[in-house]
């Protein structure tokens, strides 16, 4: 049975309400956790990229990337969890893991499912809540994943249609 179904979820995958890519969080993070997370998309294998001021290369250790200056270009770890889904990792702090998601991307039953599944992923791998807002509303998760029931819950009542 899938963690949530579109029918109770569809509003907060609309990008008009919820902006065209929400934001993903893993609070209370490491740099420990950041590389559990830098493993496990090496090894998944899913097709990823990483690149430092739009430029392609390999992916360091999380102690480099996050012991960059403040200065540094820009740091995006690209990950395709599913062909035509992108989430995009931006390694900005210790303390956090975020990255977007394209709602342009999750449509339907499917897009549910494939969310579900990678947040459940990532939650696991690290044993940490993982929650998504709408893009740029820090602090008002709407769904993620929970630790302690394994699964992907609803934490909002999604808005009046």
């Amino acid at each position: 049975m899938p963690d949530l179904l579109w029918d109770d979820v569809r509003d907060f995958f609309d990008p008009e309400l919820m902006g065209a890519l929400p934001d993903v969080c893993v609070a209370g993070a490491s740099v420990e956790d950041w590389q559990v997370v830098f493993d496990l998309v090496r090894s998944s294998g899913w097709t990823w990229e990483y690149s430092v001021g739009g430029v392609a290369g390999p992916l360091p250790s999380a102690a480099e990337v996050l012991s960059r200056p403040a200065d540094a270009e820009t740091v995006d770890l690209r990950v395709w969890p599913v062909p035509d889904v992108l989430v995009i990792f931006r390694p900005m702090a210790v303390d956090e893991i975020d990255f977007d998601v394209d709602l342009h991307e999750l449509r339907g039953q499917a897009g549910v499912d494939v969310l579900c599944g990678f947040l459940r992923t990532i939650g696991r791998r690290l044993g940490k809540p993982v929650a998504m807002t709408a893009e740029g509303d820090y602090g008002n998760p709407v769904l993620g994943f929970d630790p302690v029931i394994d699964r992907v819950v609803l934490l909002a009542d999604p808005p009046p249609s």
